[in-house]
């Protein structure tokens, strides 16, 4: 049933006249025990119309006919309730000014309250029940057969969509019912629809049905693995709900979102809690530089940025093609915030400085670097060049123009490094902590492990060979490392930009390190192959610049918690380095880049990150043109 502002439909009208007026009889029914007095039939046979009349006066002024029938929700029965009290206790005062106090049982008109407020509610939900369970049902059936669905998990996740399920004529399934590892649940009904056991029993479950879908989203890593081979014995095909931080600010959880069990549903991270209000007073009304925000890292910060109400979002990247799918994506997203796109090199302090002039950022998120660490081995000017001297080109510019903080994107390969991509990474904290100390500048460094799903990480790689048959290749069979996801790193990288006052490295929780040989295997058998029998796994050995394990911290840091469970910061032993010798020395580095000299480069990282060892360094190295003595990394 629907409204219309210029004709409301005339048989909505009718049927509240006629709930009123039977809700009336039955009350004088009743009062008189089902035999009205033939004075008291008079009395009814005058009231009625006046019932009828200011009942539908009454909710028309409230709007009830605004309100669409056959989506009849509990805030509509409060606003029901609220019009069939009105419209009886007018009728209430009609009949005083007309009949006075006497003369006329008056019981009958608490009993009319009851049975109208009853009749009308029932109708409405009536009409809800009929198109969400037969009209829509028989549509689909006879247009297409729908799949029966098993929702494991009986909590809020799968009411939501067992709910969408059965009002959504578009999703073309039908819910058997459900499995919960909650025996306080077992046997009861959600939706109608009975929880048959725990997800163990799906195993032996006789019930036919043809798809499962988990809406676990937020449990371990090792339950989430336990539930995916009970649903890989099933035989059945299975699909996740995403989980809560895969959503930004005003999104609901929806059948749209479902998706393939991925990697990072395995890792079980918990939901990221934000204080959603420090962020919002850093960035709402603020104008944000973004370095790389066309990476994996930049593009999602500045997604989920525009979610906190910055005036304007300044995207800066040297790749065109980034910038152009930016661009792209962004565009479909409905903001008042304003979103500038810049091609350019941190490299180029001019064009940076050109950026500067014209937005006048507040706030710079720098997550711009080389990071491949392989490549940049074998060309390791290029990790001075960006990771280090582009980093110093905008410190230098943020300080100019006045910014009101700078926040550094690094990575635990900068700790005990042993390539030039983590040893650059930490040279560029030492450059945040140093400038920091003497500059009213806020800036900080935020510290975290790889990101799943990144340009170049091992996820996308195993997926590429396992679509073509394997092998998987592998360096070490014990290599491990830590792993978030993206949008888990780019909303702590916020939160921590929100906390940083004094030049501090945050830590990013990361929870234990995964065994890249057993993210491969779970990789495996997610695309419903088994290891080493229908893909098998080839070691390679360990790739200039790789390190077995990542590590999170130097000796001489140590953790603080926060008020964040999340984030740590990082208190070092040692004062920052001295800036002017700091400066010297990038500048030295930035030299030796320029002539494209490996060895120097190696020998100038090596003196002022003590902690520094790479594989390929020797005694034969030429000694840096420069002498520094470092201290604070031993």
């Amino acid at each position: 049933m629907s409204y219309n502002k210029k004709n409301i439909n005339l048989s909505l009208l009718f049927i509240d006249a006629i709930a009123s007026v039977g809700s009336l009889y039955v009350a004088f029914l009743l009062r008189f025990e089902f035999s009205i007095p033939e004075p008291f039939f008079i009395i009814y046979l005058n009231w009625f119309p006046w019932f009828a009349m200011l009942q539908i006066m009454v909710f028309k002024l409230s709007g009830l006919y605004a309100r669409i029938w056959r989506y009849t929700s509990l805030f509509d029965l409060y606003a029901i309730l609220s019009a069939t009290t009105t419209a009886s206790g007018l009728s209430f005062i009609f009949i005083l000014f007309s009949m006075g106090s006497g003369g006329y049982p008056r019981s009958v008109m608490l009993l009319y309250f009851i049975f109208n407020s009853i009749i009308v509610i029932g109708i409405r939900l009536s009409v809800r029940v009929y198109y969400s369970h037969y009209h829509e049902n028989s549509i689909l059936k006879s247009e297409n057969p729908n799949k029966s669905l098993i929702l494991i998990g009986a909590g809020q996740t799968g009411e939501k969509i067992a709910r969408e399920i059965r009002t959504t004529k578009r999703h073309q399934y039908t819910i058997i019912g459900f499995v919960d590892d909650d025996k306080e649940k077992h046997g009861a009904l959600l939706h109608g629809k009975k929880v048959f056991g725990s997800v163990q029993d799906l195993i032996n479950l006789k019930v036919k049905y043809d798809e499962l879908l988990i809406t676990m989203s937020s449990v371990s890593g090792d339950r989430m693995r336990h539930i995916v081979d009970i649903c890989k014995q099933t035989g059945k095909r299975y699909k996740t709900v995403p989980g809560i931080d895969e959503f930004i600010d005003g999104e609901e959880i929806t059948l749209d979102r479902v998706r393939d069990v991925s990697y990072s549903d395995l890792l079980g991270r918990e939901e990221v809690k934000l204080d959603m209000n420090s962020i919002e007073s850093m960035l709402k009304g603020k104008r944000v530089l973004i370095t790389g925000a066309g990476g994996s890292i930049g593009s999602e910060l500045v997604r989920q940025c525009m979610s906190f109400g910055p005036s304007e979002l300044i995207c800066l990247d040297i790749s065109e093609e980034k910038i152009y799918n930016l661009e792209q994506s962004i565009g479909q997203v409905q903001s008042k915030t304003i979103v500038k796109t810049i091609l350019a090199s941190i490299n180029n302090k001019k064009e940076c400085e050109k950026a500067f002039i014209e937005n006048r950022p507040h706030i710079l998120f720098h997550a711009a670097a080389y990071k491949h660490v392989p490549i940049q081995e074998l060309h390791p000017w290029t990790a001075v060049n960006t990771n280090l001297g582009g980093t110093l080109n905008l410190i230098q510019l943020s300080d100019k123009y006045t910014l009101d903080k700078f926040v550094l994107v690094s990575t635990d390969k900068a700790v005990n490094p042993v390539n030039v991509m983590g040893a650059t990474k930490r040279a560029a904290e030492k450059l945040i902590q140093s400038y920091n100390f003497k500059s009213k500048l806020t800036l900080m460094a935020v510290r975290f492990g790889n990101v799943l799903g990144s340009s170049g990480s091992a996820i996308p790689t195993f997926q590429k060979q396992i679509n073509k048959g394997g092998p998987i290749t592998i360096t070490h069979p014990e290599m491990t490392r830590y792993f978030m996801s993206i949008t888990e790193a780019s909303q702590l990288i916020l939160q921590c930009g929100s906390l940083g006052r004094n030049g501090e490295i945050f830590l990013l929780e990361m929870g234990k390190p995964i065994k890249i040989t057993q993210m491969a295997k779970d990789l495996i058998r997610l695309s419903g192959l088994e290891p080493d029998i229908d893909i098998p796994i080839v070691y390679t050995g360990l790739r200039p610049g790789e390190k077995l394990y990542e590590e999170l911290q130097l000796l001489h840091e140590k953790k603080i918690t926060t008020n964040h469970k999340k984030i740590m910061i990082l208190k070092e032993k040692y004062p920052p380095t001295d800036w002017d010798q700091l400066f010297h020395y990038v500048q030295s580095l930035l030299i030796a880049a320029k002539n494209l000299d490996s060895d120097q480069i190696q020998s100038l990282l090596r003196t002022i990150i003590p902690t520094y060892s790479p594989r390929t360094f020797n005694n034969t190295l030429k000694k840096p043109s420069v002498q520094f003595s470092i201290k604070g990394e031993a």
